[in-house]
């Protein structure tokens, strides 16, 4: 039997407004979406609670974050790396 390969991680780029829990950053990540009837954009703004190993990160930085499995209550997101 060969190995099923399992789900693949969904990810997203977004930057950090919180850090002030131990090891958790909070990341809001911004869409533009676009109503389906009358066609106008608007902008969808999310915030997570990512899984921050080192503190190595801080307040301001652009990163992406790819999910995980759960890590706490509302942590299901890992920070992967720093892009700005």
């Amino acid at each position: 039997m060969s190995q099923t390969a399992g789900k693949q991680k969904s990810s997203a780029q977004g930057e950090i407004v919180a850090h002030k829990m131990n090891k958790t950053a909070v990341v809001k990540v911004v869409t533009r979406k676009s109503h389906p009837k009358y066609r106008k954009h608007f902008t969808v703004t999310k915030k997570y609670k990512a899984h921050d190993e080192k503190n190595e990160y801080q307040v301001g930085d652009t990163v992406e974050i790819e999910s995980s499995r759960p890590i706490s209550r509302e942590k299901r997101w890992k920070i992967v790396k720093k892009i700005k």
